[in-house]
């Protein structure tokens, strides 16, 4: 009883560490006149994969090596089928150019390369499978391209969203970073020592907590700043925030992960995989079909219906 108190403890400070630290580092760029797509792309995605990206590393120092690979795979199938299909129902998303020519197809180049890198098996005749060191580098050096493209995109936008930004004075923009960085290693901490244990109580194990109860609990930043910004109509901001996010969470994360800890790809793993490239896949064809480049209700509703299947699946499986 005490693993699972202390294992929902820790969201408190993961939670409140990440929006701590998106308030600050978001009022913070705005002071110095980034622009607010950019600042949703990367800042605003990097606060919301915050929780994943500390519980993942943390996991990884201490060779956990489900809880990583489950919370990467299990937060970006989240983000697509939960979080947009959510967004989706409450208003149709518009989708701007850039997302729908260059970000989403690289959530579909992500997932695939990610599928890419665990068939070691069947491509190089292996007895296991793994995204190893090497393959880690590889993904932080697409994280990269990543972030040069949004350097350059900073230089060309001309979006009118706006993100809902409180102004602040620099020295409490910096006070809000540094205890959001505190919470955020707080609670990565607890929820990494206590899902372990939590699993062994629960004759489950650590792939099934990572696909579902870490890796929903750590997509809570971005479930609320999608749905929020679907309430208020900022539809690219609902879409933007979640694509950025699921780039983040393959390039940055996994692949900072793997860096520390190659991550073997353990039994009904593949599934997984498949599910996530599956999602994004299609993501990429309700985008580019249909009138307009839009995520109507009816498709939110399919990955709404998409996700409570897959759930329902791995619990009973």
């Amino acid at each position: 009883m005490l693993s699972i108190f202390l294992f929902f403890l820790g969201f408190l400070p993961l939670l409140l560490g990440a929006r701590l630290l998106v308030d600050g580092a978001s009022s913070l760029a705005d002071r110095y006149g980034v622009p607010q797509i950019v600042i949703g792309l990367t800042i605003v995605a990097f606060g919301t994969s915050a929780p994943e990206l500390v519980v993942n590393v943390a996991a990884a120092l201490n060779g956990e090596t489900a809880l990583v690979l489950g919370n990467v795979l299990g937060s970006n199938i989240f983000n697509i089928l939960g979080i947009l299909g959510v967004s989706a129902l409450i208003m149709p998303l518009v989708i701007r150019a850039n997302t729908t020519w260059i970000e989403i197809p690289l959530v579909f180049l992500a997932g695939g390369v990610l599928w890419l890198f665990s068939q070691d098996a069947l491509l190089e005749g292996r007895s296991y499978s793994e995204v190893s060191r090497i393959d880690g580098a590889v993904l932080l050096a697409f994280f990269i391209i990543f972030l040069v493209y949004n350097i350059r995109l900073s230089h060309s936008e001309t979006s009118k969203e706006e993100l809902s930004i409180h102004r602040r004075n620099n020295g409490v923009n910096i006070l809000f970073i540094l205890a959001g960085l505190t919470g955020l290693a707080i609670g990565g901490r607890l929820i990494v020592h206590s899902a372990v244990q939590v699993a062994e109580t629960l004759g489950v194990s650590e792939r099934i907590i990572g696909l579902t109860i870490v890796s929903i609990g750590t997509s809570l930043p971005e479930l609320a700043t999608s749905v929020v910004a679907a309430l208020r109509k900022n539809t690219d901001i609902a879409v933007g925030n979640i694509v950025g996010s699921n780039i983040f969470n393959i390039f940055l994360i996994l692949g900072l992960s793997a860096l520390l800890q190659p991550v073997p790809l353990l039994s009904g793993s593949g599934i997984d995989l498949l599910v996530n490239l599956g999602s994004s896949f299609l993501l990429f064809i309700f985008v580019f079909t249909g009138p307009g480049r839009k995520l109507h209700r009816w498709e939110g509703l399919l990955f709404v219906l998409l996700y409570g299947g897959y759930m329902v699946f791995l619990l009973f499986n």
